[in-house]
């Protein structure tokens, strides 16, 4: 089982990283502020201006390690990697695996049923924390129960563009019902429908962040076991999108980034203040909303959480990781099929 490191998370304008000798020193202004052992880290993240040092950037690309560049508000600039790792004979089964049909319906099938009851089972634990027969209960039962009966019938689906029109309905049942999770605070953080580029309140801005970040694992997770990460088999391919991540994101979404997102609004540790309104009506983080998140989004991370095709408990961490070794074994023929993370 891979071990569990950090993603250093680096958002004070300015600060300049560099190596020294096998430790990563985070300076700001000349002074530093942390020093950490490279062999504890597998990513560094970049928000905004950051400085790296042509040698600590070296070192990451022979080490494998990822350097991942954000702009302010979260949203992708770059990634740095090293010579492409990973058994060619994966990477062509996996190519191979999408230009058969049948077999790529198969695994967006299985990576949509494991959304599907992800989602679900979040509204439902919902609905019973709201308590029978309330104003939220009802609603988020109702958006359950659409999502089961899409659920029901994805068996019968033979077609790609039918599978991504079922996720569609889904999604819309999820989010018409997901600001019937939010307890605290409704009139400032409260939810009504999914907006992106930009957000246009302060749950769906949370909720991007949230994804930025679990994209950027699920790509490193496939990297780590030699998959490509931007040939996907439920999402399309598009030049510079990396398909598969966002494939392995969706059954992870409703565990890791909605419920963290509900969890910060619910507590109180995310306020109205921790966001900031820009012209043209976009909403983001300001620098302490996202340092907040970040460090909830590592603590998350370390939580355990029960793996049913291991039969045990492991950090949610490790799950993208996991499901990319689950996903290379059945690509290998290994394993009948790809088996989604189901939460418990």
């Amino acid at each position: 089982m891979r071990q569990l490191l950090n993603t250093l998370y680096v958002q004070t304008d300015r600060a300049y990283l560099h190596l020294d000798h096998d430790t990563l020193r985070v300076e700001v202004e000349r002074q530093t502020k942390l020093q950490v052992p490279l062999l504890q880290i597998t990513a560094v993240v970049c928000f905004g201006d950051i400085l790296l040092s042509p040698a600590l950037l070296h070192r990451c690309a022979d080490d494998g390690r990822a350097v991942v560049w954000l702009d302010r508000n979260g949203r992708f600039k770059a990634r740095l990697e090293g010579p492409l790792s990973g058994n060619v004979l994966l990477r062509r089964a996996q190519h191979l695996a999408l230009s058969d049909p049948e077999r790529r319906r198969a695994i967006a099938r299985n990576l949509l049923a494991g959304k599907l009851r992800n989602a679900r089972h979040l509204l439902l634990r919902g609905a019973r924390d709201a308590g029978p027969g309330t104003e939220d209960a009802i609603p988020l039962r109702a958006a359950a129960a659409e999502i089961a009966t899409i659920l029901a019938r994805l068996p019968e689906r033979d077609d790609l563009d039918i599978l991504r029109g079922d996720e569609g309905d889904a999604a819309r049942a999820y989010f018409g019902a997901f600001g019937h999770l939010v307890r605290e605070d409704r009139e400032s953080l409260g939810f009504q429908w999914r907006s992106r580029r930009p957000p246009r309140d302060r749950m769906n801005s949370l909720l991007s962040f949230l994804y930025t970040l679990l994209r950027a694992d699920c790509t490193a997770a496939l990297e780590g076991v030699g998959l490509d990460p931007q040939v996907g088999f439920l999402h399309a391919l598009r030049p510079g999108r990396p398909a598969l991540a966002l494939d392995l994101m969706e059954e992870l979404r409703p565990i890791v980034a909605d419920r963290l997102a509900l969890a910060l609004v619910n507590r109180g540790q995310l306020r109205r203040d921790d966001f900031e309104e820009h012209p043209g009506g976009a909403v983001y983080l300001s620098e302490t909303g996202r340092r907040t998140t970040i460090v909830a989004y590592q603590e998350r991370k370390q939580e355990e959480v029960e793996h049913r095709l291991i039969g045990g408990k492991v950090p949610v961490g490790l799950v993208p990781h996991l499901q990319a070794r689950l996903l290379a074994r059945h690509l290998r023929d290994d394993l009948a099929h790809y088996p989604p993370f189901l939460a418990r």
